[in-house]
């Protein structure tokens, strides 16, 4: 031991691994940062970096793969076990484990500083000599309950040459020392530590521990993983349970042996050398040797009796089968002797009964025509194939410059040409390919007939030469016959014979009906694939001839009306002459009823003439620019289909400025025009008011706009109207009926149609959803978040103002702030629904907003929902607790997969099994009484849902509002 510089040195460390009652490891709490910074190194160097070759070197630190966790720690090599396994000391944690090579890498210099964790023992402290292994295990988990992820502080009383310090631990007032004395885990040594005897201190802690044991670090217990081992951890609550649950797991320790621990006196004051204590230990081991070799013979002794045993038995078993074989052989030459005498009946019936079938086989004609009706495909689409007439790739070279000539006209450089001859029929390569094949059906199917013609030969000839010797036996047993046969003659080579005919009857049965081998198979599938091909790229080419001919048709059709014209827009001009004349009227009387409202003679009867008289003016002005829309919808589909120029030609009309804005943006309409009533109580720095619109009740949201907002504003709105315009009512969505500018302030008002507390937020104050209407109203909102994602939108801003329940069964999601960028939606303050934040985790650490932020912020209105006023927890990362609430397994399920990291998508959720059984689901519970009664009385007072005081200036306000 070195004189330690520091003696009496205070530091505040965190237990992180423990070798036995008075050894452990510990780090320093002021590294935590370290800690954390070398983890995150190490994931970003290991995974690139080059595994350890040849002879590792014991002084270098490497990098190893943790096998608890998977992740990167440095560790230092202790011993080689094999060429692929290696022992490793993970530096930082004190404890170690076996590896493979490949798990070993090396790391950089920069990494190649001293280990972050120090081995310490207790001052004044020893294991005692007599201690069993039972006791050494409990002492064990005892520091280990006192120490692992404690704060602790150590007072330096020495350091070992292999650097342990001797230090004193005290965890708060706690002594820890004193605890495991006290314990009976350690005593007091009989001598102190002094710089003379700190190198057999050294060997004393090698050899205290059990003899016949290796103590390995359990494997949850000491896994190097900095968020289990670092201070961090450590405060947020007491892991003593859980570690002494992993003590007690029968994976975390190899079993001891029985007798205790062989120890000696290694106090200072013993007078036995370490040349004795070896010899000692040398002789116990030889002495145990031979005891586990007299068991091993004994047991060997034992299996060698119990084989005698059933060799024994064997025999006589073996006898008894013997005995049976022989039975049986009798029984079997019994049955022969019988079956002589029937021998050749029993042959000719079975003979006959093959013929039988030969013949239905023949008749049927089963297989043997087999590939016949391919053969007559294959000739067709090589005979008789369909070509691709001269004229169509001289149509294509038409429709390429027409198609260029289109595109020019928009200054689109963007062309590319195809010969459509190739993508009919493919490269020349694959015909070759096709024509190889066939011949390869052909010659398969000739050497098929010429084997089977030489079969079908063979077994007529065999059944000839029977039929033969069934003549002469006939000519033979007849009695009146003048033949002269020899009774050898008539028997001679029957046998032969009837071999030679059931051989052939079989073979030729064998080929006419045994399947194809896979060879055969696999030419005719070959062979049907071409053809099928053959066949397709004919069909190809014929639809293509027939789009070809539709489309020229439909050109000729269209084009016909303007080969002596060009279209022009007299139709929009005289539509919007119409509603300038419309727009003047209805100023005229707009000036004519407040003239007549302010004097002092008016008549009810002439005011509510004149009202009408607007009205009817004001629905006449919507008819006719609803007549301008679709005049601009024919001049748009011209544009796209004919003629491109046309809004070159007529920049006046705003035709581009119509498509852009995807058909939303009008000149016509004027906010003045319209009865429309402000709403103070819901606007804040938005004006928004009120109007009808053909007895339909609309909001008109203004946005203060510049030269430079107002095309975002137009952009974001069109593609979001566009959105909404592939499926209208079934898209989810919140409809945009108009966008237009007003001319004497920089505002862009938008028409949207207005629902009356129909939003999330109103409903659930006065009338919550019960469970099966919340399923149907979340369903719609995940069907327009699956719109809006489809066609690449982040809503950004979706919160319980901004979702709608029409009916309270039909969920739409309303549109959002458009002079905003997605970011700016996400961080209003309005995206929290009671003490939920509505905003997830990744947006909240500087993330960009995407559709799995809008997946989040739908999960979190769902489980408020279904929660209704139940008190909730929130975890560290902002999202809540739901596995403590006893809900359907369904919903649960669906909660946990939104507020996950890897969260589902709008159409996964359309998909989920708790949308099916909306009867299953348990209804959320509703305000308690105190609650209702203040809601009443809020009521009673006038008070409105949403006031002026609770939105944020940022905040989309609804259209339920």
């Amino acid at each position: 031991m070195d004189e330690d510089t520091g003696y009496n040195k205070v530091e505040d460390v965190v237990g992180c691994h423990v070798e036995d009652a008075v050894t452990f490891w510990a780090q320093n709490i002021s590294r935590n940062n370290d800690i954390l910074k070398l983890s995150h190194t190490l994931a970003e160097v290991c995974p690139q970096a080059s595994s350890v070759f040849g002879n590792p070197d014991f002084t270098k630190i490497y990098g190893g793969c943790f096998s608890e966790d998977k992740c990167w720690y440095r560790c230092k090599v202790q011993q080689v076990i094999s060429d692929e396994k290696c022992q490793v000391l993970y530096i930082d944690y004190g404890n170690s484990e076996i590896l493979n090579r490949s798990e070993i890498v090396e790391i950089p210099k920069n990494l190649q500083f001293p280990s972050i964790a120090n081995k310490y023992r207790l001052w004044g402290l020893q294991i005692p000599p007599d201690q069993d292994l039972n006791q050494f295990d409990q002492g064990r988990k005892f520091l280990c309950s006192l120490i692992f992820e404690k704060d602790i502080k150590m007072r330096h009383r020495a350091t070992y040459q292999d650097g342990t310090i001797v230090a004193q631990a005290e965890y708060g007032k706690v002594d820890i020392g004193e605890e495991v004395s006290k314990k009976g885990f350690a005593e007091k040594c009989k001598s102190p530590i002094n710089a003379n005897n700190c190198k057999e201190k050294k060997i004393d802690v090698a050899q205290c521990q059990p003899w016949n044991a290796k103590i390995s670090a359990p494997v949850w217990e000491n896994r190097p993983n900095p968020s289990g081992s670092n201070r961090l951890k450590g405060h947020f609550g007491d892991h003593i349970g859980t570690i002494m649950r992993n003590h007690n797991h029968p994976g975390n320790h190899r079993p001891f042996a029985k007798e205790k621990v062989m120890a000696c006196d290694f106090n200072t004051g013993s007078n036995i050398s370490l040349a004795k204590i070896k010899e000692h230990q040398k002789l116990i081991d030889e002495n145990e040797k031979l005891i586990k070799e007299r068991d091993i013979l004994k047991g060997e002794n034992e299996v060698l009796l119990q084989k005698y045993k059933e060799q024994e038995s064997t025999i006589e078993q073996l006898n008894q089968l013997v005995q049976k074989e022989k039975e049986a052989s009798m029984e079997t030459l019994k049955h022969l002797e019988k079956t002589l005498h029937t021998h050749v009946g029993t042959k000719m019936r079975s003979l006959a009964a093959q013929v039988e079938v030969l013949k239905e086989v023949r008749l049927a004609n089963l297989n043997v025509c087999f590939g016949d009706d391919l053969f007559r495909a294959v000739n067709e689409v090589t005979e008789r194939c369909l070509i691709a007439p001269s004229f169509l790739e001289n149509l294509e070279k038409t429709w390429a410059e027409y198609n260029l000539a289109q595109e020019m006209i928009q200054l689109c450089k963007n062309v590319e040409l195809s010969g459509s001859l190739e993508a009919v029929y493919g490269p020349a390569s694959e015909a070759d390919e096709t024509e190889e094949v066939f011949l390869q059906f052909f010659a398969w199917k000739q050497t098929k007939l010429e084997e089977f013609s030489r079969v079908r030969s063979g077994t007529n000839a065999s059944v000839q030469s029977l039929s033969t010797w069934f003549s002469g036996i006939i000519k033979f047993f007849d009695l009146t016959s003048e033949v002269s046969l020899k009774s050898e003659e008539v028997v001679g080579n029957v046998d032969e014979v009837l071999e030679k005919v059931e051989s052939d009857i079989c073979k030729e049965l064998e080929i006419s009906l045994v399947e194809q081998d896979e060879a055969d198979k696999e030419i005719i599938l070959n062979a049907y694939s071409k053809v099928i091909e053959k066949i397709r790229q004919e069909q190809h080419l014929i639809a293509v001839l027939q789009s070809k001919y539709l489309d020229s048709i439909e050109f000729k059709k269209q084009i016909a009306e303007w080969l002596n014209k060009s279209p022009n827009i007299d139709n929009l001009l005289s539509i919007k002459k119409t509603l300038k004349n419309l727009k003047r009227r209805l100023r005229w009387k707009l000036v004519e009823k407040n003239n007549l409202e302010e004097s002092d003679d008016y008549s009810e009867h002439e005011i509510t003439k004149i009202r009408e008289e607007i009205t009817g003016l004001r629905n006449n002005l919507i008819q006719e620019i609803y007549k301008e829309q679709e005049e601009y919808e024919r001049l748009t589909w011209l544009v796209q289909k004919w003629f491109p120029e046309l809004p070159l030609l007529h920049p006046e009309a705003g035709i581009l400025e119509y498509m852009n804005s995807g058909g939303l943006l009008t000149v016509s309409l004027e906010r003045d025009l319209l009865d429309a009533e402000p709403m103070k109580e819901l606007s804040t720095k938005h004006p928004l008011v009120c109007a009808a619109v053909q007895e339909q009740k609309v909001l008109l949201k203004g946005y203060s706009v510049d030269v430079n907002t107002e095309s975002k504003v137009i952009e974001r709105a069109a593609k979001y109207h566009r959105a909404w315009s592939e499926l209208k009512e079934k898209s989810g969505l919140l409809q945009l009926m108009f966008l237009f500018l007003c001319k004497s302030d920089p505002l862009a008002y938008l028409m949207v149609p207005y629902y009356p507390g129909a939003s999330l937020g109103a409903l659930q104050t006065n009338t919550p959803l019960t469970s099966e209407e919340i399923l149907k109203v979340m369903k719609g909102v995940a069907g327009g978040l699956h719109t809006l994602h489809k066609a690449n939108i982040v809503h950004g801003s979706l919160h319980t103002n901004n979702v709608f329940a029409l009916n309270r069964e039909q969920g739409i999601v309303g549109d959002f702030d458009f002079t905003k960028s997605v970011e700016q939606r996400t961080s209003a303050n309005t995206m929290t629904v009671g003490s939920l934040n509505l905003i997830s985790p990744e947006l909240r650490m500087g993330h960009l907003a995407s559709s799995s932020s809008d997946m989040y912020a739908y999960g979190c209105l769902l489980f408020w929902l279904f929660i209704g006023n139940q008190e909730f927890k929130i975890k560290e990362d902002g999202t809540p607790e739901v596995d403590e609430f006893d809900m359907n397994h369904k919903v649960k399920s669906l909660l946990l997969n939104l507020t996950c990291s890897n969260r589902m998508t709008a159409e996964q959720v359309l998909n989920h099994d708790c949308f099916l059984l909306p009867d299953v689901i348990s209804a959320p519970p509703h305000s308690e009484s105190g609650e209702e009664v203040e809601c009443e009385k809020k009521e009673e007072k006038g008070e409105d849902i949403i006031n002026s005081d609770n939105i944020d200036d940022n905040e989309e306000i609804g259209p339920s509002q």
